[in-house]
């Protein structure tokens, strides 16, 4: 989906270890394949990525206060290959929900990835935009999601002594929620 927002602090970590994202120039292998790519830092993270989740996890621990974690992607495709999301300052309408929900403004509804916005929680001021195409933007393929999830498996073997629980934890709440 364009964007929710982590049930807890574990489940944001969670998310952000298990990011998929698409290689760029930054990182090594061909250009727009998608690979696992933890918080977005396998390039550059300098040390094992079980204990860096583990940092996470224990930052979450001494925070009175934690802060909320949200997930954007401002680049979902369409079957034609074609942004779904018109990007640039139209960003800033997610924004101010994301920011919104911080001060607990916002509405949003439960699924099984976290908190999402509808529609009519967004400003939509000054842009038409179709209510096929934020269905679109905002569905869930829960068998490809399963798969997915499936694979962050792979994930976890190669961290395997280094992984905190938290984490399988957390994987296995997302598989009874599908």
């Amino acid at each position: 989906p364009l964007v929710y927002q982590s049930f807890n602090w574990n489940h944001g970590v969670y998310l952000g270890a298990t990011l998929a994202s698409e290689t760029t120039a930054a990182a090594e292998g061909k250009l727009g394949n998608l690979r696992r790519d933890p918080m977005a830092m396998l390039p550059f993270c300098g040390y094992n990525m079980g204990d860096y989740f583990r940092h996470w996890i224990r930052m979450g621990k001494r925070l009175e206060n934690k802060p909320r974690i949200f997930h954007v992607n401002w680049f979902r495709k369409d079957e034609n290959g074609k942004f779904l999301w018109p990007g640039f300052r139209e960003n800033m309408r997610v924004l101010r929900w994301i920011v919104e929900r911080t001060s607990g403004k916002a509405r949003a509804v439960e699924g099984v990835l976290g908190w999402s916005p509808r529609k009519q929680d967004l400003d939509w001021s000054g842009l038409e935009f179709p209510d096929e195409q934020w269905e679109s933007l905002m569905k869930i393929d829960t068998e490809e999601l399963r798969m997915q999830t499936l694979r962050h498996e792979e994930l976890f073997l190669q961290l395997s002594e280094f992984l905190p629980k938290e984490m399988l934890f957390e994987r296995e709440l997302l598989v009874s929620r599908l």
